[in-house]
């Protein structure tokens, strides 16, 4: 556990109507269902909320921000400091005029996806191969199926640490292969899209076609946390790991997917520590077998257990 600093931000914060909570369990926070608790969890109800909160917190608290915690792994010591959730109060979508989608960072990337569906806007539907929320797709350029975040955002917008409000233009964003240059202590809130017209039939049946790939290539419903490494320039990721002999591999309760060798899965009571470790081993014999060092796509956080 750590030291309960709650009592002495909601003293400092008095106007806060999000919920604070102090050693918060973090295994729901994740789709691997692993790791220590949260110094602080903090819930904001709104944008202005979450600005409050940054503009009083001490400089020195490092802060987490977590959406839907589909490709994340926290560590078995917790993390110190605050983990904002995005919860409800950045969830909407909504349909603009102009072809346009706006979306809050909390809001999962297939509800806008299966939006911009229903109001005959094509050219998001890629959205829904995503297992994550927007302000994640905003973090790393998340892209899936042919399309990618960059080729149909508008405007994204965020706070910073300070509290400050900004926005971003496509351009600003920074974009490469899954990731922005938007410096990290910026919490992305929402985010604008264009698509192009199209016959919501079809954009359905696309997304249709989307859903019916991914279940029958990925471990879907499972304890995973998605893509485990990104593809080095010119190669794909799940056949280096496959050509290492590493499809089935298994530390404990955490195992290579025999389905896509590019996924660990919890099989119920997998340590953090067995499942980093076991992307660590994946990540050596790729390195031996084929020269290629691979890169974690998955953000690993917080401390290891003492």
């Amino acid at each position: 556990m750590f030291p309960d600093i709650v009592p002495e931000l909601k003293a400092r914060m008095p106007e806060l109507r999000g919920k604070l909570q102090a050693n918060a369990p973090t295994a729901p926070l994740s789709w691997f269902r692993t790791g220590g608790p949260a110094q602080v969890l903090f819930t904001p109800a709104d944008t202005d909320d979450l600005a409050t909160f940054l503009q009083h917190l001490d400089r020195t608290i490092p802060v987490l921000v977590v959406g839907l915690g589909s490709n994340l792994l926290i560590r078995d010591g917790g993390l110190e400091g605050v983990v904002i959730r995005l919860g409800k109060g950045f969830a909407e979508v909504s349909v603009e005029p102009g072809r346009r989608i706006r979306a809050g960072a909390g809001a999962p990337d297939v509800k806008a996806a299966r939006a911009a569906a229903e109001a005959g806007i094509a050219g998001l539907s890629f959205l829904r191969g995503i297992p994550g929320a927007i302000g994640g797709a905003l973090r790393m350029n998340g892209g899936a199926y042919g399309g990618e975040t960059k080729d149909v955002l508008v405007e994204a917008k965020g706070v910073t640490r300070t509290g400050e409000a900004v926005s971003y233009t496509n351009a600003q964003m920074g974009f490469t292969y899954r990731h922005s240059g938007v410096p990290e202590d910026v919490i992305f809130t929402e985010a604008l899209f264009e698509g192009r017209p199209g016959d919501p039939d079809e954009i359905l049946a696309e997304m249709n076609a989307i859903t019916e790939a991914r279940s029958s290539t990925q471990p879907v419903n499972t304890r995973t946390g998605g893509s485990t490494f990104k593809n080095p320039p010119g190669k794909k990721a799940w056949e280096l790991v496959d050509a290492a002999g590493c499809r089935g591999l298994r530390m404990g309760d955490a195992q290579v997917s025999e389905m896509h060798c590019n996924f660990l899965v919890n099989h119920g009571s997998a340590t953090a520590a067995e499942i980093e470790g076991l992307g660590e081993e994946v990540r050596r014999r790729v390195r031996e077998t084929s020269g290629v060092e691979l890169e974690w796509e998955i953000k690993r956080v917080g401390l290891p257990k003492a």
